[in-house]
C-alpha cells in the first residue's frame, strides 16, 4: 500500500489480474486483465492519483450520498426541508461537490486480495441529515471484483450509492459493445435527465437490451444513452474487444451511461483515451430522485434499517472457460 500526500493506493492481485484502489472516494483506479497474451486496463482511470481531486466525470468512484439526480436540489423528510448544493443547476447530482467521492477514506488491507475502506460522514455533510458510518469492502476472487457496501445512520436519512466505473474493456470506444440487460421497464427522463415518475415498458424502444444489442444499434445518431433501467433480475452482460463483463447486483435498478460527455482532462492510464464514448458506465442503484417521486421506493436508511449493497463484476476473455 502506497501513500502520496494523504492519497493511499492499494493493489489487489490474483494471478494475472490486478486492481488498484484509491482511498479518495473508494476509487477503482485501474483494473488489469489478461487479453490475447498481454494485460490490458479495462476501466478508465487517471495515471496520477492526485488528479482525482478534480474528477467531474466521477471516474471509478462510489457516488453518493445519493447517486444520480435530486430535482430542485432539495427534498423533504419527516416534515423538514433539506436544501442541497445545485451542482448540476437547478438539480443536485451524485452527492454534490463535496460528496463521498471527494473524501479520503480510512483504508486497510483485509488479507491478500481485499481492502476495507471506512468513513464517518457527519450529520449535515453535503446538506443531508444523519451521521453515517460507512464501510466498503472490495474483494478480488479470480476474475470477480465484489463491492460490499454497508452503512448505519443515527437518524432517518437518504442513501443511494452507485459504483461508477467506466468500462473500456481495453477498447477505444464502447459503441461496439454488445449489451444484454434483463430489464423490461425503465424510468423515462425529462430534458434535465430527471425521471418523469413513469415506469414504462422498454418494448419497441431503442433501449430494449433484453435480447442484446450494441450501443451503436441503440444510438445510431451518437446522441448518447443515459437511462435508468428497472431490473427484472440483478444482472447485466457486456461483450466487446474479446472480453466479457458480467454484473450481479442486489440493487433494483441500473443506470446505463455511454460516456458521451467524456473529454480528455488529465493524463489517462497508458494506452487509454478519455474521448466521448471511451467507456460504458453500468451503475447499480436505487430509483433516481425517489424522494421527490411518488411511487418510487425511497432509499431511506434508519438506525433500525441499515444500508447494504453487494455488487460483483466479472471480466474475462470471451473464450475463457
Amino acid at each position: 500500500m502506497s501513500d502520496r500526500g494523504g492519497i493511499r493506493r492499494h493493489v489487489l492481485e490474483g494471478g494475472d489480474v490486478s486492481v488498484a484502489i484509491l482511498n479518495r472516494g473508494c476509487i477503482t483506479q485501474d483494473w488489469q486483465v489478461p487479453l490475447r497474451g498481454t494485460r490490458v486496463p479495462v476501466v478508465l482511470g487517471y495515471a496520477d492519483p492526485a488528479d482525482y481531486a478534480h474528477n467531474p466525470a466521477y471516474l471509478g468512484v462510489i457516488a453518493g450520498r445519493v447517486a444520480n439526480r435530486i430535482s430542485g436540489a432539495a427534498f423533504t423528510l419527516d416534515g423538514q426541508r433539506y436544501d442541497l448544493p445545485a451542482n448540476e443547476a437547478p438539480n443536485h447530482i451524485h452527492g454534490g461537490p463535496e460528496g463521498l467521492h471527494t473524501r479520503l477514506w480510512e483504508m486497510e488491507a483485509d488479507g491478500a486480495r481485499a481492502v476495507r475502506l471506512t468513513l464517518v460522514s457527519p450529520h449535515g455533510e453535503g446538506g443531508y441529515p444523519g451521521r453515517l458510518d460507512l464501510t466498503v469492502t472490495i474483494r478480488l476472487e479470480g476474475d470477480a471484483l465484489t463491492y460490499d457496501i454497508r452503512a448505519v445512520s443515527d437518524r432517518p436519512t437518504l442513501l443511494n450509492l452507485a459504483q461508477h466505473s467506466y468500462y473500456s474493456l481495453g477498447a477505444e470506444t464502447c459503441r461496439d459493445f454488445h449489451v444484454t440487460l434483463p430489464a423490461s421497464r425503465h424510468t423515462p427522463n425529462d430534458a434535465a435527465r430527471i425521471p418523469t415518475g413513469e415506469i414504462v415498458p422498454v418494448t419497441d424502444r431503442p433501449f430494449d437490451f433484453r435480447n442484446g444489442r450494441s450501443i451503436a444499434e441503440a444510438d445510431p445518431e451518437r446522441q448518447g444513452l443515459d437511462m435508468n433501467f428497472v431490473l427484472d433480475r440483478g444482472q447485466a452482460r457486456v461483450t466487446g474487444n474479446g472480453l466479457v463483463l458480467e454484473i450481479e447486483t442486489d440493487q433494483p435498478c441500473l443506470q446505463l451511461y455511454s460516456g458521451q460527455h467524456l473529454n480528455p482532462l488529465h493524463p489517462p492510464l497508458p494506452g487509454q483515451s478519455h474521448a466521448p464514448f471511451a467507456g460504458l458506465c453500468l451503475e447499480p442503484q436505487g430509483y433516481p430522485n425517489a424522494v421527490n417521486t411518488p411511487g418510487f421506493p425511497c432509499p431511506l436508511v434508519t438506525p433500525d434499517h441499515p444500508y447494504r449493497q453487494r455488487t460483483t463484476v466479472r471480466i474475462r476473455e470471451q473464450d475463457a472457460a
